[in-house]
């Protein structure tokens, strides 16, 4: 029993940070009417944490080599402990945020050392077990994010859904301390600090730009100098990484395809499977009146099948199947997006969700452990924090992104509905919706002209869900085809061109 013990402390850190990825989301309605928090508020509620994991997850990837990944997973946990403690005592929509993007920095740290605790500490047919595990894990913590987030929102308050994370912070902290060892004495070297401040303001500035176009439109000035801010930053951070001696992310590795394909499709997985969730649980319980324990239950499906399909694939893990199983994960996930296009209407219940969802999870399940197995296995160990960090960067940021992107798709679709309703200022009255505000705009008219508000506000929030699952469901199968390509051959070369520039060296 002992020797599975590191697993459960890496599975209760995984288990948090992945969590709060989307337990926010069930709760936004409650944060609103408490905090009187705006429609971007809300955004930067759930993006920051996204945003700090994606800006800051391969400095701490290349931290954790330098530092010692045990000792680098025990300063994350302290952390995100201290800053989950902020945010269920914050009074106002600032420090909420503040301490979200804190916390996103405590998940980094604890999420750039996984697979490498994970891979010192088991080795052979135990190592495919506990990939197996963890992938369960890993794919079933999002997906049961708002399950949870309803329960403790309806029984207790919002605040709670972060107030959890203390005991369970708390069993993981003594359990790290206990069980766990690193691999290797840390190797010397140096943070790439030029790398990390260009690729997090180039991460940053997009995100913000995103959300500032879905509040101000894409005709504002600075929505498009942030845009040109984020390209020149990522030039910058390309020429940084191809001069640095020890760079934070070795684009030698971006030369294997099969490595290039995991990052694609981690990015992609995110996007399709979670940017969504928000705007559907916002649509359950504003527009359709489900409590937050209700429209928690409605993601039930996705929960449940991601855990049961991730935790039964750990035997294909060491085999060449592994693009085919991510490929065939995205092709699930699209499959599901499409399917929620196709059934959310107007007259539609949270019934419509469900096959969606079903097929999501399926594509979770089997995409999640698969992508961690074949990050690692395109790495030498001593890039293994390299590569958890690679490829968490491009789920985080992914994600970040999605929810931007997808708030200014759900935006649009909500107002050419309203426009060709008669509604006015129906732009400003679709952000309101996306906020969770339709009880607030109905109470507004008179009590004779409601009904006709009504039935225009339930056709458009439809309809901006309808938009954000098919902007989903097409990433994902894009994603699919594209993973199929370039993880179609067999062998990592990359890997020995680093060990041998490593042996040189």
């Amino acid at each position: 029993m002992r020797k599975w013990l590191p697993l459960l402390t890496v599975c209760l850190g995984t288990f948090m940070l992945l969590l709060d990825v989307t337990i926010v989301n069930v709760a936004l309605p409650d944060m609103r009417n408490d905090l009187n928090a705006s429609f971007s508020s809300l955004q930067w509620v759930v993006d920051g944490y996204a945003l700090a994991m994606a800006a800051l997850m391969l400095g701490a990837g290349s931290i954790a080599d330098l530092a010692g990944h045990r000792r680098t997973y025990l300063a994350g946990l302290v952390l995100f402990a201290v800053s989950s403690l902020i945010c269920g005592i914050a009074p106002n929509p600032t420090v909420l945020i503040v301490a979200r993007v804190v916390q996103g920095v405590g998940a980094t740290t604890m999420a750039c050392t996984t697979f490498a605790l994970l891979n010192n500490s088991y080795t052979g047919r135990d190592q495919g077990t506990a990939y197996g595990v963890w992938g369960a894990v890993a794919g079933a913590s999002s997906a049961i994010g708002p399950i949870i987030g309803g329960l403790l929102t309806d029984l207790a308050s919002w605040r709670w859904i972060f107030f959890v994370n203390l005991p369970v912070s708390a069993v993981a902290i003594a359990l790290c301390v206990w069980v766990l060892a690193d691999a290797d004495r840390p190797h010397r070297g140096r943070v790439d600090v030029a790398g990390m401040a260009s690729f997090t303001v180039s991460a940053a500035a997009a995100t913000y730009a995103l959300i500032r176009a879905n509040e101000h439109g894409w005709s504002n000035a600075l929505t498009w100098w942030l845009l040109l801010l984020a390209a020149v930053s990522l030039v910058v951070f390309l020429m940084v990484e191809r001069a640095s001696a020890q760079p934070m992310l070795d684009l030698a590795l971006l030369r294997d395809r099969s490595f290039v394909g995991v990052l694609v499709a981690a990015g992609a997985l995110f996007f399709a499977a979670f940017g969504a969730l928000m705007y559907t649980q916002i649509w359950l319980q504003s527009v359709l009146g489900l409590t937050a324990i209700q429209a928690g239950a409605v993601g039930l499906p996705l929960s449940v099948m991601a855990f049961l399909v991730s935790g039964g694939i750990g035997r294909f893990l060491h085999g060449e199947h592994r693009g085919r199983i991510i490929a065939g994960g995205l092709f699930a996930t699209g499959v599901g997006g499409v399917l929620g296009a196709l059934l959310v209407h107007g007259q539609a219940g949270w019934v419509a969700l469900v096959p969606g969802f079903l097929a999501i999870g399926l594509g979770v399940g089997l995409a999640t452990a698969t992508l961690s197995s074949a990050a690692m296995a395109a790495v030498p160990w001593q890039r293994a924090g390299m590569a958890t960090g690679a490829v968490n960067t491009a789920q985080q940021l992914s994600f970040a992104l999605g929810i931007a992107t997808l708030g200014s798709v759900f935006t649009a679709r909500a107002a050419d509905v309203l426009g060709d309703r008669g509604v006015p200022d129906a732009e400003a009255t679709a952000r309101a919706i996306g906020g969770g505000q339709s009880g607030m705009l109905l109470q507004q008219v008179p009590a004779e002209t409601r009904s006709v508000l009504e039935e225009a506000v339930r056709a458009a929030a439809a309809a901006g869900v309808q938009g954000t699952l098919a902007v989903s469901g097409g990433v994902a199968l894009l994603g699919s085809a594209l993973v199929l390509l370039l993880m179609r051959r067999r062998g990592n070369p990359v890997v020995h061109v680093v060990e041998a520039e490593e042996a040189l060296a």
